[in-house]
């Protein structure tokens, strides 16, 4: 009786449905900050397909690390390795999904959207999963680009364009990763190491990995703040990414400071929290000040 709700479960746990929350956040972040509005329809089917194109790079990825996933105690229960779903069927999945993410941007969206779509399932797959990962250290650098692109999907959902404002956004997710899975690989080092994954502790050390997300951390603050620098979002903004930027340097300077594990956990979980509260952010201050703006207009009037 149950075996339906358990495919479903598995396939869902195929989709990364974690990280598809997250991608799903930022993008709609995008969408609200973006200048412009759109049908609600077509916005709703503009978020679906990066939950969409989403999935499918998390089931093609599990599928490529099936080898590795099985070693990794992290990801020895993703449903690949458990037995739970055939290799075969997860490529074909993830293939249909991208396939299908893609022409329904297109179609009902914008080929800008559309295009952006098709370039981040492309380079996590591809640059990140099939050549990077593997193969340097720096595979999280370069390949943090693939989860990045949300923000810019959903801003040219919405403008049919790419803007400084959604590059922006783009660069503060870019600079975020590296000191996120930096944190993450220091007490999974482990794991790297027995399925023989260059991560930067495993290759440079731990303390060479410890200046990289400090180095990192004083990188992406001044990048966060650029938005209100450039007048494009208020005071809210520029508050909240200030009071999260100085806890972001705090837990990295104990990581710098401190080869322990408690500390690289803690900045871990601050960050994802930290990504979620400063978009979070910049929307609230979009629709506050957007009203406020047009209430001052009317009073010069």
């Amino acid at each position: 009786m149950d075996i339906y709700p358990s495919r479903v479960r598995d396939y869902m746990a195929l989709l990364k449905p974690r990280v598809m929350s997250l991608v799903i956040f930022t993008g709609l972040c995008g969408m609200l900050v973006a200048p412009g509005q759109v049908h609600p329809f077509i916005a709703l089917i503009a978020i679906l397909c990066i939950a969409m194109g989403s999935g499918a790079a998390g089931a093609i990825n599990m599928w490529y690390d099936r080898d590795i996933d099985a070693i990794m105690q992290r990801t020895s229960q993703r449903p690949i390795p458990k037995q739970l779903i055939a290799p075969a069927e997860a490529l074909h999945f993830g293939v249909f999904l991208s396939a299908a993410s893609v022409f329904l941007m297109l179609v009902v969206v914008n080929y800008v959207a559309a295009a952006l779509l098709a370039a981040a399932i492309l380079y996590y797959v591809v640059i990140y999963t099939m050549w990077l990962k593997r193969k340097t250290p720096q595979n999280i650098v370069i390949g943090g680009a693939a989860g990045a692109f949300p923000p810019m999907i959903g801003w040219a959902a919405i403008t049919g364009s790419i803007s400084v404002d959604s590059v922006i956004l783009f660069l503060i997710i870019f600079m975020w990763t590296p000191p996120h899975f930096w944190a993450l690989s220091l007490f999974r080092a482990g794991d790297y190491t027995k399925a023989n994954i260059p991560m930067l502790p495993v290759v440079r050390g731990r303390r060479v990995t410890q200046n990289h997300i400090m180095i990192y951390t004083l990188l992406l603050i001044p990048i966060t703040l650029v938005p209100s620098w450039l007048g494009h979002s208020g005071m809210l903004y520029l508050i909240m990414a200030t009071v999260l930027g100085l806890r972001f340097i705090q837990l990295s300077y104990k990581v710098y400071r401190h080869d322990r594990e408690v500390d690289a956990k803690k900045l871990f979980g601050f960050s994802i929290m930290y990504l979620f509260l400063l978009f979070l952010a910049l929307v609230l201050d979009h629709v506050i000040d957007a009203p406020l703006m047009n209430w001052i207009g009317d009073i010069h009037a």
